[in-house]
């Protein structure tokens, strides 16, 4: 398998070197930068970055101005690393299609441990495709259509759709849902459940209907044949 480039951006250069190290010792290739601008500048020549990590308070252009950059040509997957740890700003970054969020100080292991659960699951090359209730989960080209016209999904939506799906007509807790699909233990609320079901049930349109609400369970995906 070819070596994944992941880009590090961050202005403090020991937070960088931290995490390269890090990085370069489980064989990716890492891509620093100190500020937004040129994260982005590097981003768009590349062309084949297999994940960010972005630091959210940088000169020049913020974390948040980076990502939404980024998402209005990209998907890949993004991992947000910041010194704040306030609702507000975790909730903001997952509405803005932040697949992961971590706040300072952080353990490097644990960090690598998310970027390799996160690859995983983005380079899995199965050819299987899911088709319930005029919705079609092509898992290989990474692809969603509801009734034949396709929509845009951020990689977690993509991985939670598909997620439920799999489970079709299962009552799913919050908590089983972020340790399957967010890939790891999960302590926050159930509200990072809650923001990304919000959003894709809106861009599924009618369709979101088949995502039924568990009141103080969770959620199950259920067709009506």
């Amino acid at each position: 398998m070819d070596t994944l480039k992941i880009l590090v951006v961050d202005d403090e250069a020991r937070m960088r070197k931290l995490v390269k190290d890090f990085l370069t010792n489980k064989g990716f290739s890492v891509i620093e930068a100190e500020d937004g601008e040129k994260a982005v500048d590097i981003f768009f020549v590349q062309k084949d970055i297999s994940l960010v990590l972005l630091d959210v308070m940088m000169p020049k252009m913020d974390g948040w101005e980076v990502l939404k950059t980024i998402r209005k040509y990209s998907q890949v997957p993004v991992i947000m690393l910041t010194a704040r740890s306030e609702e507000r700003d975790e909730l903001q970054g997952f509405a803005l299609g932040v697949d992961e969020y971590i706040s300072k100080p952080f353990s490097p292991k644990i960090l690598v441990a998310r970027v390799e659960a996160i690859l995983r699951r983005t380079n899995m090359t199965s050819g299987e495709s899911l088709n319930l209730g005029g919705i079609c989960i092509d898992k290989a080209a990474h692809q969603v259509t509801v009734d034949g016209r396709e929509i845009e999904l951020s990689y977690k939506e993509f991985e939670l759709l598909s997620y439920f799906a799999e489970n079709q007509g299962i009552a799913l807790s919050r908590e089983k849902i972020l340790n399957n699909v967010w890939n790891y233990d999960y302590f926050g609320d159930a509200r990072t459940i809650d923001t990304h079901v919000k959003k894709l049930r809106s861009k599924l349109g009618e369709k979101g209907d088949l995502i039924k609400t568990i009141w103080g369970m969770g959620y199950k995906f259920e067709v009506n044949e």
